[in-house]
């Protein structure tokens, strides 16, 4: 598994956190930093999971 992809995962995670904490407290900020981190997160896995695809493919 790629790097990309568990510090995506990990990124996801910190974001859903924020955005639940943002909610919870009425703090659109840290609500939308929440959500910013989870995009973030989401593309840094998929760049992750590309990586992990070219890899495989070079191997057969």
């Amino acid at each position: 598994m790629d790097k990309d992809r568990v510090k995506g995962m990990a990124e996801q995670a910190k974001g859903k956190v924020k955005e639940a904490t943002g909610k919870a407290m009425g703090d659109k900020k840290l609500e939308t930093e929440g959500k910013m981190d989870r995009a973030e997160g989401k593309v840094r896995n998929m760049v992750g999971g590309m990586k992990d695809e070219i890899r495989q493919s070079g191997r057969h």
